[in-house]
Parts: structure tokens; C-alpha cells; sequence
């Protein structure tokens, strides 16, 4: 089977699975609104900026690494779950430590013991067998997403079972405790080799050297697709940023779900293709193709009807959250065509491109985002978001044409 018709197929699995998998979350949010109050929402946004910030710090790339290598992995997946390990009980050790600087930089003193909570997530996190990523490298796709969607719902359904229970922002928690534990059940009851405790210096410096420049590009990503949280959560307090962190995911989550599909169905792919140059940039364009015409749609429909979306999805008390959306609605466009590029440089080995074009997008946003917010509150930070992500097009297509003119003159 070619490739083109295995990601076709893997597209098929995929979109389907998460599709599900979406509006499993989509649902949870929906409940979850109409129960807990913006205010709410923005404690748990602080707990998870922290918690994102952390695991975006100590990225190690291990899961890039042994897609990307062309062995057996087998060998490097002890030290890769002993590396997981050791990096889950830093990240949890950090956010104990931090919570009440914290506390103290939002002004939030009620964001203290959540974030105490939701450190026994990364923690768990840690555990799970690293020998799950063989499914997405041996373009798998149908098991691996039968997994994240068992993992979505039993994750949902507990979330919300203990909101109607607690009336609680600790739900949201205990919710992805829940997760984390089942997925290291299914890590180990299902995937094959399960680790053993065993560390090798020469394969921990082999995964965490190729991951160095996976671990800067995901922390100008953090940058970029968080900044704006942390500014509004400091500026204008957590009420807002609820309302802000809820406008972004009804904007992002399911356009970029898409963009993420794609995604992952050809990192694999366009690894296996990189040294042909026509095959590469043919599969690309179709990707990018696909992907716009997938996503354009539902862009316009937010854009032109948000007040009706909030209304029917959140309830009336998010209203105010409506023309930020609008402007996400755009932003949420531009990040799904535009990341199709993110899969093709990290499948031709060039990871240095994916933070070069996040440091750009980082810059947009630096440069507008503290008088935006000041002036014009979440829209702000919204308008921002979106300045952002259109400074790095250009910088896309630049580097576009260098990975094709270096994978051509590579196979001459």
C-alpha cells in the first residue's frame, strides 16, 4: 500500500476516533460551564499554565526520538521510561515548591492547593510505557486512538460525575488523575516491551541531545500559545481568564483537531518519504489542502455566529467571552494551516525550523499583547493572538523552500 492511501486511511481511523474523542470533551465542557463559574475555570487555567509551563521545560523529545529513529527502539525504551520518570517527579517537585509564588504572582491565594492537586498529574504521567508511541510509528493509528479515546471518556465521565457531586474546580483534577492512571493500566496490560528500571548513559544522551532543539520549540510554543493566558490571568484577574482560556478552546479545539490529525497521521509518513523530494512536496500540499478545506468552514462559522455558539454551548453567563472568539476564530485558522508544516520539518530533521517560526510568532505577540489587554481586555489578548500567528507565514515559507531545496540537491 502506498503511502499516500496508508495516510488517507490513517486520516479515515483518526479523524473518526477523535472526532469522537472532541465531542466527548466538547460535552464535558459544555456540563462544566453551566456548573462552575469563569472564576473557577480560571484557577484551573493557572494550575495547568504551570503545570504546561513545566512539561514544556523539561521536554525531553523522547516520543519525536524513536519515531524519528529508523532501528529498533526497543533498546532505548527502559531508559526512556527511567528518563520519564525522573522528569514526572521533577515537574511535580517544582510545582510544590513554586505554588506559592504562584498564588502570590496571580493574586489568587484559592489557586495555592490546586496546584498542590494537580501535581500528582505529571507525576503519574511519568509512568506510563513509552513503547505506546510504536502504535503511532508503525502507522497504527486505529489502536492508538481506541486507546485516547477509552482514556477521553473515562477521564469525562469522571470530571463530570464529581462536578455534580462537588460543585468543585478540583473535579477538573481529579478528572485527569482518573486519565492518567488508566493510561498507564493500558501502557502496560497492552503494549509491548514493558520497561524495566534500567538506565544507559550513552542512549540518555543520545535521546535528550536530538531532543534539545524539540525542547526549545516547544518552550517558544509555550510562549506563544500561552502568553496571552498568563497576561490576562495577571492583568485582569482569574474571572476573565476563564472567560478568555473557554472563548480559545471552543475556537481552537476543533479546528485544531484537525490540524493535529493530519499531523500525526504524516510525521510518520513524511519521514519515511524525506529523501524524495516530488513524493515529499506532493503529500505536503495535499496535507495543507486537505487541511484548509476542513477547517475554513467552521472558521467563517464561528467568525459570523459567536454569540449563538456561546449561547448554545456555554450558556448565557459566557457571552462576554463572544467577539474574543470572533478574533480566535481567525487565529484558530491560520495555527491549523499553517501547522501542517511543524510535521514536514520535524520529518526531514529539522527541528530548528519549528522554533525559529514559534520564536517569530512569539515576538508578534510580545510586542502587542500587554497594551492590547490593557486596552481592550480579552479582545485584546485575542487580537494579539492572532498578530502573532500571521507574523510567522512568512517566515513558514521561507523555510518551506529550503527543506525542499535541501532534500532535492540531498537525492542529486
Amino acid at each position: 500500500m502506498g503511502y499516500f492511501h496508508q495516510a488517507v486511511k490513517g486520516t479515515g481511523w483518526m479523524g473518526g476516533l477523535r472526532l469522537i474523542i472532541r465531542l466527548v470533551a466538547l460535552l464535558k465542557l459544555a456540563i462544566l460551564a453551566r456548573i462552575l463559574v469563569p472564576s473557577q475555570f480560571g484557577l484551573f487555567g493557572i494550575a495547568s499554565l504551570v503545570v504546561a509551563f513545566l512539561e514544556t521545560l523539561t521536554e525531553t523529545g523522547i516520543n519525536v526520538f524513536l519515531i524519528q529513529d529508523e532501528g529498533d527502539i526497543e533498546e532505548y525504551i527502559d531508559t526512556a521510561w527511567v528518563v520519564s520518570i525522573v522528569r514526572g517527579i521533577l515537574i511535580a517537585s517544582i510545582i510544590v515548591l513554586s505554588a506559592p509564588l504562584v498564588a502570590i504572582f496571580f493574586s489568587s491565594k484559592d489557586s495555592f492547593q490546586l496546584l498542590l492537586l494537580i501535581a500528582l498529574v505529571p507525576f503519574l504521567r511519568g509512568f506510563i510505557n513509552p513503547a505506546i508511541v510504536k502504535l503511532q510509528k508503525e502507522l497504527q493509528f486505529h489502536k492508538q486512538f481506541i486507546v485516547q479515546s477509552v482514556v477521553v471518556v473515562f477521564e469525562a465521565a469522571i470530571t463530570i460525575f464529581l462536578a455534580l457531586r462537588m460543585r468543585s474546580v478540583e473535579s477538573l483534577i481529579f478528572g485527569m488523575i482518573g486519565g492518567a492512571l488508566l493510561e498507564i493500566a493500558i501502557s502496560f496490560l497492552l503494549i509491548r516491551p514493558r520497561p524495566k528500571l534500567a538506565l544507559e548513559k550513552t542512549k540518555t544522551t543520545r535521546i535528550i541531545g536530538r531532543g534539545k532543539w524539540i525542547t526549545a520549540a516547544g518552550f517558544f510554543n509555550y510562549l506563544f500559545h500561552h502568553g496571552d493566558d498568563i497576561v490576562v490571568g495577571k492583568l485582569l484577574g482569574t474571572t476573565s481568564l476563564g472567560l478568555y482560556q473557554m472563548a480559545y478552546k471552543i475556537s481552537t479545539l476543533p479546528i485544531t483537531e484537525v490540524a493535529d490529525v493530519f499531523g500525526k497521521v504524516t510525521f510518520p509518513i513524511f519521514t519515511r518519504i524525506s529523501g524524495d523530494t516530488e513524493r515529499l512536496r506532493k503529500a505536503f500540499v495535499k496535507t495543507t489542502v486537505g487541511i484548509t478545506l476542513l477547517v475554513l468552514p467552521f472558521g467563517i462559522f464561528l467568525f459570523l455566529f459567536p454569540n449563538q455558539v456561546i449561547a448554545f454551548v456555554f450558556g448565557e453567563q459566557w457571552l462576554i467571552a463572544a467577539p474574543a472568539l470572533q478574533l480566535l476564530a481567525i487565529f484558530g485558522v491560520i495555527r491549523a494551516i499553517s501547522g501542517s508544516s511543524s510535521a514536514l520539518f520535524l520529518a526531514v530533521k529539522k527541528q530548528e525550523y519549528v522554533t525559529g517560526l514559534t520564536l517569530v510568532s512569539i515576538l508578534g505577540l510580545a510586542v502587542t499583547i500587554v497594551p492590547l489587554v490593557n486596552r481592550y481586555g480579552i479582545l485584546g489578548a485575542a487580537a494579539s493572538a492572532t498578530i502573532g500567528a500571521l507574523a510567522a507565514l512568512p517566515v513558514i515559507g521561507y523555510y518551506l523552500r529550503r527543506v525542499f531545496s535541501d532534500v532535492q540537491t540531498e537525492t542529486e
